[in-house]
């Protein structure tokens, strides 16, 4: 988790990074900013940490940051801590008890703290009106998101957007612009080529710096474009139908550039070892490539096994073409469909599209299990417990499980069959998959981020190779 300086003579709390230099005896840390405000600080005016969404490390328990995850991404909007809990196995007690022994507030806190800090942001940046910025932020009413803001703020919401500073507000053609910022170093333009080279015809499309991709919301469908806005942002522009509960859409945003991973915390563990160290050097700002809706890339990993990663793009633009929904009026952005959900593709005829007999039904099963949820895709359960749910399909085995994963934020995870990475490691002749498995042992538990590295270095001509196929 980040770390929030508070002083205790001014009732102020700070981001990492701000100007303020007060004397160190008045100084208290909190790893949240919910967890300062719980404690009855103030957001400092110079650093806004407000503007910075809450970040999920790994510093803290592995239930906490699943639980924490689950949170910022909508798990309290309209259930209780009691069905979180039992999601996550535990019970709410003790939850709670966790929550405030590691965090410093209870996860309904957190919760209300996220949504007041999305909702100052959109004051800020848009001109979106008061019931549309509440609805957006997920308030349950009106009174709600007064009431809130005031408590966490100080200041009823006219007068918040009353201070607004002028560089604040953005303005675009079309859409609504949002700034997502992130802390550390981001290779945008490797990032972007990684996208670009597995982009499914339709419902993704690269031009020049800028990533679209179509999405539904409730039923309808919408666009997102995000490129970069400055050294410390990455710009999204929404065009949804539209905006009730956008602050999650936004977080799933930031996961395809993986604007919440920590930097720091992989670096200091591999910045030593003599394979990864040199790569990271070279490429600080390196991140592992996220997804937005990980049912869809876990049917883009199946379709890819054993072909190449262009052959994969095609099939998977055939079968988006066939099961998926159209969307009319985006040609000119190279979009034409939404990914077909689970549901549709559980009973989806797959024959003619290129795909062998297995491969369809293992879709097939994969999306099944998705829709039951016999595989969880939402963070809630762990790296072990996602691989062996993936694998229990037949036709899935550790390649698909361990790059899903790598994809979906779990940062150990490791395909050691792939191709690519036994290539990077064998010095022409491919390294065996138990070889590698062996010698990753000494990256955990930052896998995920090596295997990046790896990627990256394999071809020298590209910025971000591909992922090679499963062996």
């Amino acid at each position: 988790m980040g770390s929030f300086s508070a002083v205790i003579t001014t009732g102020i709390y700070c981001r990492p990074g701000c100007g303020a230099r007060p004397r160190a005896e008045n100084v208290t840390k909190f790893p949240l900013a919910a967890a300062a405000e719980a404690a009855g600080y103030r957001a400092c005016l110079q650093c806004r940490p407000y503007r910075w969404p809450e970040c999920v490390t790994w510093g803290s328990p592995e239930l906490v940051c699943r639980a924490v995850r689950l949170i910022l991404d909508g798990a309290l909007d309209n259930a209780t801590e009691e069905q979180l809990g039992e999601r996550l196995g535990i019970s709410a007690r003790h939850l709670r008890r966790l929550f405030t022994s590691q965090l410093g507030v209870t996860p309904d806190g957190l919760a209300r703290s996220a949504r007041s800090h999305f909702a100052r942001r959109l004051l800020d940046d848009t001109d979106l009106s008061m019931i549309e910025i509440a609805l957006a932020t997920g308030f349950g009413s009106l009174r709600q998101f007064n009431r809130d803001l005031q408590k966490v703020f100080r200041a009823p919401p006219r007068a918040l957007r009353a201070r607004r500073r002028k560089a604040d507000r953005l303005v675009a053609d079309g859409g609504l612009p949002l700034r997502l910022t992130f802390r550390g170093p981001l290779d945008w333009n490797a990032l972007v080529s990684y996208l670009a080279t597995r982009a499914i015809p339709g419902v993704e499309h690269v031009s020049e710096y800028t990533y679209r991709r179509t999405i539904v919301v409730d039923g309808e469908p919408g666009v997102l474009e995000l490129f970069p806005g400055g050294d410390d942002h990455l710009v999204l522009v929404a065009h949804l139908p539209r905006w009730e509960g956008l602050v999650h859409l936004v977080g799933r945003a930031r996961r395809i550039a993986g604007l919440d991973f920590d930097l720091s915390e992989p670096a200091s563990h591999l910045s030593a070892d003599a394979i990864i160290g040199p790569l990271l050097r070279a490429r600080p700002g390196l991140r592992t490539p996220g997804t937005w809706d990980p049912f869809e890339t876990g049917v883009r990993a199946i379709v890819g096994q054993l072909v190449s990663v262009a052959a994969g793009s095609t099939i998977t633009g055939r079968l988006v073409a066939r099961c998926g929904t159209h969307v009319p009026g985006l040609q000119q952005l190279g979009l034409t469909h939404a990914f077909p959900s689970a549901d549709t593709l559980a009973h989806a005829d797959l024959t003619g599209l290129g795909l062998p007999g297995a491969r369809q039904e293992a879709i097939r099963s994969f999306a099944r299990a998705v829709g039951e949820e016999a595989i969880r895709l939402d963070g809630s359960v762990c790296l072990d417990e996602l691989i062996a749910s993936v694998t229990a399909i037949d036709g899935l085995g550790p390649w698909t499980a361990n790059y899903l994963a790598l994809r979906l934020g779990e940062r150990d995870a490791f395909p050691a069959t792939d191709l690519g990475l036994r290539r990077a490691l064998g010095g022409g002749a491919p390294q065996s998959g138990t070889a590698l498995a062996s010698l990753a042992n000494r990256w955990r538990p930052w896998r995920a981020l090596a295997a990046t590295h790896l990627w990256a270095a394999a071809d020298s001509d590209e910025l971000m190779a591909a992922p090679g196929r499963a062996a």
